[in-house]
């Protein structure tokens, strides 16, 4: 695993796409653990800790390598190319 991340320093920061919550779980009345923000498109998904685990499956679909979490007073990142975090 490397030290340093790329991907890290080159995110777009979009802004939350539904800021109430995981989106796919909105939709399906499902409830989420935690929430992380994909920092390209915005996507709101839930944490791996959550049954459904759609920022993780966000990654896997859009490939898009960095998210952080949306959770109040964390501001932590998250890189699935690298498994390294910032």
């Amino acid at each position: 695993m490397p030290s340093t991340c790329e991907h890290l320093e080159t995110t777009d920061d979009a802004p939350a796409k539904t800021p109430e919550g995981c989106e796919e779980c909105l939709q399906s009345g499902d409830g989420w653990v935690h929430l992380r923000r994909c920092l390209h498109c915005g996507h709101i998904g839930c944490c791996d800790s959550s049954k459904n685990k759609h920022a993780t499956k966000h990654y896997h679909r859009t490939k898009h390598p960095v998210i952080q979490s949306f959770q109040p007073g964390e501001s932590w990142k998250w890189c699935y190319i690298d498994e390294i975090g910032g």
